[in-house]
């Protein structure tokens, strides 16, 4: 009795479906793009509302450092420019509105890292969208933010006596040059929040950044008394080309080259820190 072995024939497989494309952030139209950041705004402003002590660093500080630098410095800088504490009212409120960008912006670094700490960056980053949208929203928010703080310290300053010698067209041309070197400002933070491991380091780091770029400018005091080498940074200090910028704006004082050099250093700071911030939020671990 022989056994026959039947050898099946073979069937032909059919073909394996196409893998899944992956996405390509490169690939999303400006519609998405600007409707992801809208979404993602929308989170953040959430966020603040369920955590309205947040705001206090915008809602406080413009008052503190108007009470505190006016009645404790305002008399002796003031006469020492020919006025009073009147004088200095009117010198100081346009350089901390260049100040006030520098203080909003460490929160933008502190609340990245946060939100990293938080595993929430690793879902965005899995999610189908550029991954700009998650770092310009956090900025557009913090904008907001600086705009409220401005709004409290041009009211306080106008309380306080603060007399406009130039335009309302001025005033709005100094908001919008504060606010745009502002946002460039923060890709710095941002960057400093995506390297550093803490949020206590972030915050640490920004003051090292911050103090002297403030201090040593002409948001405080005219620095024709301050030290010949002071003077060379002060010159070469940003923050001192924003507060002469929106002195002149708002106060009818010659701009000089002011303006120019505000906007130049924005697009510089934005064109550079901006892709290396990015490169790092794609990478980072």
């Amino acid at each position: 009795m022989s056994t026959t072995t039947l050898t099946p024939t073979p069937v032909d497989a059919p073909p394996a479906a196409p893998a899944a494309k992956l996405h390509d952030e490169g690939r999303i139209g400006l519609r998405n793009n600007l409707r992801h950041i809208g979404a993602l705004v929308r989170r953040n402003l959430l966020q603040i509302k369920k955590d309205p002590e947040s705001m206090f660093d915008a809602l406080l500080m413009p008052v503190i450092f108007v009470l505190l630098f006016v009645y404790v410095f305002g008399g002796s800088v003031g006469s020492s420019m020919g006025g009073g504490r009147q004088e200095y009212l009117n010198y100081l409120i346009p350089g901390l509105m260049a100040m006030m960008g520098m203080n909003i912006a460490m929160a933008v670094g502190s609340g990245v890292n946060d939100d990293f700490r938080k595993g929430v960056m690793d879902r965005f980053r899995t999610m189908p969208i550029a991954r700009s949208s998650v770092l310009i929203a956090k900025i557009v928010v913090e904008i907001g933010r600086m705009m409220v703080a401005t709004l409290i310290l041009l009211g306080m300053g106008f309380a306080l006596g603060m007399q406009l010698h130039g335009s309302v067209l001025g005033l709005v041309g100094a908001i919008g040059l504060a606010a745009a070197f502002g946002a460039a400002i923060m890709w710095i933070f941002i960057l400093l929040g995506l390297a550093l491991k803490t949020t206590q380091a972030v915050q640490g780091m920004g003051m090292i950044v911050m103090m002297p770029l403030q201090f040593g400018s002409s948001i405080f005091a005219p620095p024709q008394t301050m030290p010949g080498w002071l003077q060379t940074f002060t010159d070469y200090n940003p923050l001192s080309n924003l507060a002469d910028a929106a002195r002149g704006l708002m106060m009818g004082t010659p701009l000089g080259n002011s303006v120019w050099l505000t906007l130049g250093w924005t697009v510089l700071i934005t064109a550079v820190m901006a892709p290396i911030a990015v490169s790092k939020f794609r990478k980072k671990s």
